[in-house]
């Protein structure tokens, strides 16, 4: 399905803002295929007009502490998760301010192991601080994750630098038969998160990245920019493995319950974030791109307007191809653009994108250009989400 913007259409739609705002417990259905940390603001803006908006998450970060408890455990990186579940979840409710400042809390650069233990032991016992201030049943459920990390917790693991809130949410997933969707509903309805947060996939695999110049990059971080020395060519492609040291692609795909979140959709956006490690990656597994296709729903992309080390030499016009050929990967010769993209959220005035902005091109693919002010005095160059977020509600 094609969808326009008539000329008559004003963005954003008053109206169906004013809606929403009064019953956000009815808003629209807006799923956001992203990483954890690019939308933490724009997620406090929506929840004030949708409880309803889906969060597929990249489970595949190799770095920091998340890649400790994902070489301990062989499990998904739980990280971004956890970032995104805090961002939608509702600080008025009694308990969630303690409980913020514990998930955020995280052991010292550096020290005696021996001391992170003891301070982990306290959490456990109920009687350090940020736990002892947390009210029940919030209390207990968060000691008996700690007591269940503790447990499993393999005698040479490094708590150097480790998130509280990564250790409780491991603990919960390993002690429900190493599932996800358990200990994230738990939580959810514990912050009373306001809208859905799936990892895309419950499997341990890495990012592997080929660059142009031949070079093969195994694991998320080292693609980044952030951790170590940005790429220095472009990206040829990326696909998920099983193994780092023999990086072939791996068979994964998404379960029926991640098509059906996808088919629900009244809106899907592939948002601003780091391109291939958050967004692209995905789109990796096998169904994503066939479940997009089969809803009829408009597709939006908003390009980063600030600097990404992964976009290196993409311009503007090569990110939509690069974006669409991922998502047509499940059936090349029946899924065509307009199934998986309809739209490209630009600031012209304001924006600043890489390469030449060649709407021609652009256009001849089926795409159309949404032209509006995403950037304020305040925000520039990035992306304000006080802009954004009412002007995506209006598609929806």
């Amino acid at each position: 399905m094609v969808i326009r913007i008539t000329r008559t259409q004003e963005l954003p739609d008053p109206v169906r803002l004013a809606r929403y705002r009064r019953s956000p417990d009815l808003g629209p259905k807006i799923l956001f295929f992203s990483g954890g940390s690019a939308l933490r603001k724009a997620c406090r803006e929506l929840i004030e007009y949708t409880h309803n908006s889906v969060h597929i998450i990249t489970p595949f970060d190799s770095g920091g502490s998340s890649a400790r408890l994902r070489e301990a455990f062989k499990m998904p990186a739980i990280g971004d998760v956890r970032n995104r579940l805090l961002a939608l979840a509702d600080r008025n409710l009694h308990g969630n301010p303690e409980i913020f400042k514990l998930f955020a809390h995280r052991f010292s650069q550096k020290g005696e192991q021996s001391v992170f233990a003891r301070e982990l032991d306290l959490m456990t016992e109920g009687h350090h601080p940020l736990v002892a201030d947390i009210p029940d049943p919030m209390r207990k459920i968060i000691r008996h994750h700690l007591f269940l990390f503790k447990k499993y917790m393999p005698d040479d693991f490094d708590l150097c630098k480790a998130s509280i809130g990564n250790l409780i949410l491991t603990g919960g997933y390993l002690d429900t038969q190493r599932l996800l969707d358990p200990v994230i509903y738990i939580f959810s309805k514990l912050v009373e998160v306001r809208g859905i947060v799936r990892p895309v996939i419950n499997k341990y695999l890495h990012l592997i990245t080929e660059l142009e110049n031949g070079d093969m990059i195994i694991g998320q971080h080292n693609l980044t920019g952030k951790e170590v020395s940005p790429i220095s060519a472009k990206v040829k492609k990326v696909w998920l493995s099983a193994r780092r040291k023999e990086p072939k692609p791996a068979e994964a795909a998404i379960r029926d319950k991640m098509r059906d979140l996808i088919g629900d959709a009244e809106l899907i956006c592939y948002p601003i974030g780091s391109f291939y490690s958050s967004v692209i990656a995905n789109l990796l597994p096998k169904g994503v791109g066939e479940a997009v296709s089969k809803n009829p729903c408009p597709k939006v992309f908003i390009p980063n307007t600030g600097d990404d080390p992964e976009q290196y030499g993409l311009e503007l016009t090569e990110q939509i191809e690069q974006l669409v050929s991922y998502l047509r990967k499940d059936d090349p010769e029946n899924i065509t653009i307009t199934d998986v993209l309809n739209f490209v959220m630009l600031d012209k005035k304001n924006g600043r994108y890489s390469g030449k902005l060649d709407e021609k091109k652009i256009r001849q693919m089926g795409v159309e250009i949404i032209d509006c002010p995403l950037i304020s005095l305040k925000s520039a160059p990035y992306i304000d989400e006080k802009h954004l977020i009412p002007i995506m509600l209006s598609l929806a």
